[in-house]
C-alpha cells in the first residue's frame, strides 16, 4: 500500500471537520529538532497525549527528523507529543511502560527488537491505549495488536538498493551494519544480496564510535580489493564509509539508506551514489495524526496493512531540492 498526498489532506481535513481546529495552533514545523532526549510540544488541556517511544540513541540525525513530525503534529492538532528513545530494549520497554502507567491516550513505537518489546506493548494494548508501531518490526506489529504500522518495506528498499548498485557495475558489496539485533537492517541486506544477484558480505559496526566504523571499513576494504560496492543503512555510518574509501584509496561505489545534510552534499558532491529514502519525517508525523484521528473518531488507516513512507531514492538528480528541505529538519 502507498500513501499519496491526497490521503494526507484528507485525514488533516477530516480530522480539522472533526475538532474545529485551525492552522493557527502552530501546524508548520519549524525545524528545530533535539536529539533522543524527552520533548513535547504543549496543548491545550484534553486535547490528548500521545507517547512516541523510539529505539534511537541521544543525537542521531535521522531520529531528529522523526522527533520533528511528531512534534510538528501535535502543534497541528493541538495534541500533547512526548518523544524519548533509548538503543537498549529494555530501558525502551521501561518507556513503555511508563506511558501506560501515565495513561496517555496512545502511543508510538519502533519496534528494531520486537520480541524484546512484547510484554511492553502487551501491556499497552491490554490497557486499551491504542499502539502503532512505525520504522521497525512491521512484519509483527498486527500480531502484538497495533492498529497499523508506519515505514517502509526493508526487504524492498534493500532490493532496489541492491539493483541499483549492480546497475553500476557492483559485482561484491559489503553491507555495513550499525546496530546489532536490529532486524530491519538484516532485511535490507537480505533485500540488497537479492537485488544485486551476488556476493554480499556484512560488516558490524557501531554507530557510536564512527572513528572505528571508519576503520574497520576501511581495513575490509584494503583487505579483499574484489569488494567493490559498500552499502550502509546509516547516514552517519555512510560518511564514515565515504571516508573509509577515499583514505584508502577504493573504488568501491558506495549507496546508502536514509537522509542527512552530509549525505546529500556527497550525493552532489558525487561521492554517494543515491540515499534510500524512508521519509522519516512522515513517520512521526502520520503516526500523531492517525492516533489524534482514532481518539476523536475511532478512525483506522490502512486496513490491516503497513501504511508505507518509502522508498524513495536520492540521486544527484534531486539532490539539492532535497538539501533545501534538509535544512529545515524535514527530510
Amino acid at each position: 500500500m502507498k500513501w499519496t498526498t491526497g490521503l494526507v489532506v484528507a485525514a488533516m481535513l477530516g480530522f480539522s471537520a472533526l475538532t474545529g481546529c485551525s492552522s493557527g495552533s502552530g501546524g508548520q514545523d519549524d525545524g528545530q529538532g533535539g536529539g533522543a532526549s524527552a520533548g513535547a510540544a504543549t496543548a491545550p488541556a484534553g486535547g490528548g497525549t500521545f507517547a512516541v517511544v523510539t529505539h534511537a540513541g541521544s543525537g542521531d540525525a535521522f531520529w531528529d527528523v522523526v522527533k520533528n513530525g511528531a512534534e510538528a503534529a501535535g502543534r497541528q492538532y493541538g495534541v500533547t507529543v512526548s518523544y524519548q528513545g533509548d538503543g537498549d530494549p529494555a530501558r525502551q520497554s521501561q518507556l513503555i511502560d511508563q506511558a501506560v502507567s501515565q495513561k496517555v491516550d496512545g502511543i508510538v513505537v519502533s519496534m528494531a527488537n520486537p520480541d524484546a518489546l512484547k510484554e511492553a506493548i502487551g501491556k499497552a494494548v491490554a490497557a486499551k491505549i491504542p499502539v502503532i508501531t512505525i520504522n521497525s518490526g512491521g512484519d509483527r506489529s498486527r500480531e502484538f495488536g497495533a492498529i497499523t504500522h508506519v515505514g517502509q518495506s526493508e526487504d524492498v528498499a534493500g532490493r532496489g538498493a541492491g539493483e541499483k548498485l549492480k546497475a553500476e557495475g557492483v559485482t561484491k558489496l559489503l553491507c555495513v551494519i550499525h546496530e546489532a539485533g536490529n532486524v530491519g537492517l538484516d532485511q535490507r541486506c537480505n533485500g540488497a544480496t537479492e537485488g544485486l544477484g551476488a556476493a554480499v558480505e556484512r560488516l558490524q559496526v557501531d554507530v557510536g564510535n564512527l572513528a572505528d566504523a571508519t576503520s574497520k571499513i576501511k581495513a575490509r576494504l584494503q583487505s579483499d580489493t574484489s569488494i567493490n560496492g559498500v552499502l550502509t543503512l546509516n547516514p552517519a555510518v555512510a560518511v564514515a564509509a565515504r571516508d573509509a574509501i577515499a583514505d584508502g584509496g577504493s573504488k568501491a561505489k558506495l549507496g546508502t539508506f536514509d537522509l542527512s545534510a552530509d549525505v546529500v552534499t556527497a550525493i552532489k558532491d558525487d561521492e554517494i551514489l543515491f540515499a534510500v529514502d524512508q521519509q522519516q519525517y512522515l513517520q512521526g508525523w502520520l503516526p500523531i495524526t492517525f492516533l489524534t484521528l482514532y481518539k476523536n473518531n475511532l478512525n483506522t488507516v490502512g486496513g490491516g496493512l503497513p501504511v508505507n513512507t518509502g522508498p524513495g531514492f536520492v540521486t544527484k538528480d534531486n539532490a539539492e531540492q532535497v538539501a533545501k528541505l534538509a535544512e529545515s529538519g524535514t527530510r
